[in-house]
């Protein structure tokens, strides 16, 4: 009779045993989910900083680029132009054989500008700028996306039962989500 009064003890203490040790690991095992998805989600916010840094230091100086090609471009043109109009307004034969002159020197610094740099180019340079500007904000775009999508699963872990109850024993709260500010409905301005 004790033999058996010791035996169910025993089996009364393992099933206690046993119900500890399943909601210990259920507890670690739920706040080891909410750290992985916080740790998720400040990884994806790192993403998304590392595309402004991107922007911050991409677009500036390819504005600069295609500002400076313009600038070389036009000067030529502008040069092409003016040796056009002297061409035109001269009475003379020296006239228009400088003026002639000065449009062979400047196409002349426009054929050494694209045998040198076939690519500078404004067009394809301005171009360029725009396949930049569009990946860019493309890509900022993609990192936002997903950061919000890491926020909207951990804020619906915290918001779910028994989410809502363990997250406030282990210290989670809910995370923002990242918004648009004021005024980024408009498309924002490159100016040359």
């Amino acid at each position: 009779m004790w033999y058996s009064r010791l035996l169910n003890m025993n089996k009364i203490a393992l099933a206690i045993v046993g119900v500890v040790l399943l909601l210990g690991a259920w507890l670690v095992g739920s706040y080891n989910g909410f750290a992985t998805q916080s740790n998720a989600i400040d990884g994806q916010w790192k993403q998304v900083e590392v595309q402004y840094q991107r922007r911050f230091d991409l677009i500036p100086n390819l504005v600069e680029s295609v500002k400076g090609l313009q600038k070389q471009e036009q000067k030529v043109f502008g040069d092409i132009a003016e040796a056009r109009t002297r061409y035109s307004g001269a009475s003379s034969v020296d006239q228009k054989a400088a003026a002639a002159s000065q449009m062979e020197s400047a196409l002349g610094r426009l054929l050494v500008i694209m045998e040198n740099y076939p690519e500078i180019k404004s067009d394809v340079a301005v171009s360029r700028l725009m396949d930049e500007l569009s990946g860019t904000e493309n890509r900022v775009a993609v990192e936002r996306r997903r950061y919000n999508e890491l926020v909207q699963s951990y804020n619906t872990s915290l918001s779910i039962i028994p989410g809502n109850m363990l997250a406030g024993i282990f210290g989670f709260t809910r995370r923002a989500y990242f918004e648009s500010a004021e005024g980024s409905e408009s498309a924002p301005k490159v100016q040359f």
